[in-house]
């Protein structure tokens, strides 16, 4: 908990963001320049290569810049792949892709338009305000962000620069995911009761990490750990293993209530709300080793409608909401209901039709052509994940936390609000601009 202190003051600055025109004239069927989104990826990971392919694959999209720390790892196996890619494909104008190991550097870049954040989670932030106010669109992986104050900046931050954001909770651009929704929100299961969020258990290991190792030549490691604080450079440390150290990830809780509460709360119509109450309760964490994150855990909530909901690891993985008059259950690939007709794709499940989506990122193209709001917006990501800043401060001081999800305060409780607002960044990094 070294790294939630007194929280700084929120991002500010004025930028316009680009606005695409929807149509442009091309060679054959892909767009002119003038039609096209220049598209710069900060983060060069599993998530971040998966995101710049399938932006990539747009026609309308063309890949202008990447950035990481790690320029063997990351940035220049990235710019072979983006250069073969079009080279492939003959596209005659493509002037080639540049690396960056500064994502400040491709932020100031005019002729990037948009901006995929895939960052390790202490960086998301950062990143992407960098982006907002150089006036880009932008493109973030889940959960939006590392601590809650950084969130509430990010939201502002995009409706003040009109921005179009996708957060990379790609589940709710998957049909199954809707068609459950949209049952819950035209009331099809009665009043909801209680609500079952299963998420997966953490990790641990025996490598204690108090002895730093060689840091590669390639890598800024400094960088790397940019706000966060520096420890000893080990490989369990980095890549994907950073997501179990809570200085810079929020272990198995953090890295997938952006998912499956995501979709508890699109149901329950709380993208712009949340909870009344929130109690950590059965966190367990390693005995040895240097992860940190929970290896077990319950998040209990109580909401205004008076219904309640558990985040766990020891549910079954998915969403599940329970009312009166039955239930539904969705997970990735599979769609459970108490009535079978609810959940069927022709089903008219009522007046209420939630937002279709052509596909997570071709949704993110087509809001930054059009300028409509996409379908994972920033307030929704940080709504969703809400429970877990606040389950850690529960955590943190032994008792439940009552929560006023319109003010954003924890109630009758100033430490703990204090606590849950905390940015304290190493350095000279920081919110304001």
């Amino acid at each position: 908990m070294q790294r939630r202190h007194f929280l700084k003051s929120s991002a500010s600055a004025i930028a316009a963001p680009t606005i695409i025109p929807a149509t442009a004239i091309g060679q054959g069927d892909r767009p002119a320049p003038s039609g096209r989104i220049g598209l710069g990826v900060i983060g060069l990971g599993g998530m971040g290569n998966g995101d710049m392919n399938n932006l990539m694959r747009q026609k309308d999209v063309q890949v202008l810049a990447v950035c990481d720390v790690d320029q063997e790892r990351g940035g220049r196996p990235a710019k072979r792949r983006v250069e073969k890619f079009y080279s492939e494909r003959e596209v005659s104008d493509y002037k080639g892709c540049s690396v960056y190991g500064d994502f400040r550097e491709l932020c100031a870049r005019d002729d990037i338009d948009a901006v995929v954040v895939a960052t390790p989670d202490h960086w998301h932030a950062l990143a992407t305000l960098e982006a907002l106010r150089n006036g880009k669109d932008v493109y973030c992986e889940k959960p939006v962000t590392h601590l809650f104050g950084e969130g509430q900046a990010v939201y502002k931050e995009v409706a003040k620069q009109k921005a179009i954001f996708q957060t990379g909770s790609q589940q709710r651009s998957d049909v199954r995911f809707r068609i459950a929704v949209e049952a819950v929100m035209n009331g099809l299961l009665g009043k909801i009761q209680h609500v079952e969020v299963g998420l997966p258990g953490g990790k641990g290991t025996d490598i204690i990490g108090r002895r730093g190792e060689p840091i590669p030549e390639t890598l800024d490691y400094d960088l790397w750990c940019g706000p966060s604080r520096y420890l000893p450079f080990s490989t369990k440390r980095l890549h994907w293993d950073w997501r179990w150290c809570l200085d810079y990830g929020g272990g198995q809780l953090m890295d997938w209530i952006g998912h499956h509460n995501d979709i508890a709360h699109w149901g329950l119509g709380l993208d712009k709300s949340g909870p009344t109450k929130v109690e950590a309760v059965g966190f367990e964490f390693p005995e040895t080793g240097m992860w940190d994150g929970p290896t077990q855990y319950e998040v209990k909530c109580e909401f205004a409608g008076g219904y309640t909901s558990s985040i766990s690891s020891k549910l079954r993985g998915g969403t599940k909401w329970i009312g009166e008059d039955g239930w539904i259950w969705v997970n990735r690939g599979k769609i459970e209901a108490s009535n079978k007709e609810w959940i069927r794709e022709k089903t008219d499940r009522g007046p209420i039709k939630a937002y279709v989506s052509p596909g997570h990122h071709r949704n993110f193209v087509e809001g930054v052509k059009t300028r409509k709001e996409c379908i994972a917006p920033a307030e929704a990501a940080h709504r969703s994940i809400t429970p877990g800043h606040l389950s850690y401060i529960s955590l943190q001081l032994g008792r439940p936390l009552k929560w006023d999800p319109a003010k954003e305060e924890v109630i009758d409780d100033p430490l703990a609000d204090k606590l849950l607002k905390a940015v304290d960044y190493r350095g000279e990094w920081s919110l304001d601009a």
